[in-house]
This record gives C-alpha cells, sequence and structure tokens, in this order.
C-alpha cells in the first residue's frame, strides 16, 4: 500500500515541477498559463494526499513530509483560490502562493533526493532545506513587482 502511494507521490510531483515551469514561463493570460496552472493544482492536490498518508504510515521517519505537505499544499492552494476568486489584492497572493508552494515542492524533492547525488551528498542537508527560499523569495518579490498592477500616479490612493 505505502508502495503504490510513493510511486503516486513521484509521479505527480514530477508533474507540478514540470507543469509549474510551463506555467512560469507562459504568457500571463488565458491559455497554456491558466492549463499548466490547473494541471499544477491538481497534482499537487494528489501529491498533497500522499504525503499526509505516507507520512501517517511511515511517522517516525517522515513526520516532516507532513509538515511540508501541509505548509505547500496551503500556499498552492491560497494561490489557486486567490487567482480564482479574484478578491482584493489577489494578483500578489496568487504569485506568493503558487511560487511559494513551487519552492515547497523543490525544497521536499532536493532534501529527500541530496543523499543520492554524488558530491552534494557531502554538504550538510539543512543547507538544502533553506536553499531554495534564498533562491526563491526574491524571485517571489521581483514578480509580484513585475505583475502587479501600479497605482496611478495622478490619483490619491483609496487608503
Amino acid at each position: 500500500m505505502f508502495h503504490l502511494f510513493l510511486i503516486t507521490h513521484i509521479h505527480t510531483g514530477a508533474v507540478c515541477l514540470v507543469s509549474g515551469l510551463v506555467a512560469m514561463a507562459s504568457s500571463k493570460k488565458r491559455g497554456r498559463h491558466t492549463a499548466a496552472g490547473e494541471i499544477y493544482h491538481g497534482a499537487y492536490v494528489i501529491v498533497f494526499i500522499s504525503a499526509i498518508v505516507m507520512s501517517i504510515i511511515h511517522w517516525e521517519e517522515s513526520a516532516y513530509l507532513f509538515y511540508i505537505g501541509v505548509f505547500s499544499y496551503s500556499l498552492a492552494l491560497l494561490g489557486y483560490a486567490a487567482a480564482k476568486r479574484r478578491w482584493k489584492n489577489w494578483m500578489g497572493m496568487h504569485i506568493g502562493g503558487m511560487l511559494g508552494s513551487y519552492i515547497g515542492i523543490i525544497t521536499a524533492t532536493i532534501v529527500v533526493n541530496i543523499s543520492k547525488v554524488p558530491v552534494l551528498s557531502e554538504i550538510p542537508v539543512i543547507l538544502f532545506w533553506f536553499l531554495p527560499t534564498l533562491i526563491g523569495t526574491p524571485l517571489i518579490i521581483r514578480a509580484g513587482k513585475k505583475y502587479t498592477p501600479k497605482r496611478d500616479k495622478g490619483r490619491p490612493s483609496p487608503l
């Protein structure tokens, strides 16, 4: 049973990695970006569920999977819901949520697999827990500035 969840988790995680890249690289309009985003979110739901189940089955070895899964999927859900509901400041929440969840899946992928990579396996694993966030956070800020609409300089702020 665990093996089935693991295979599902690995495959849907790969779908997230690829569809996330496609969404990031695509023009931010309906079409490729939104289709890749739908695939990303759907696959992330399955990654989340499989991570939770596997962490419960092997809690002693995999408790961290539970916490990464909950935190990362919460970000994905925030980003997805922000784009669907278009509430106030939705664009910033969409960008932060989706890219934050992508950092989460990158972090999990690296941490789980780094011990299998020669040379890199000699580096303390704690570095790989933080490196994706250290690299990704400035990129999220940059994307937020690029895609969040600017206020009209001639009009006073509603705040």
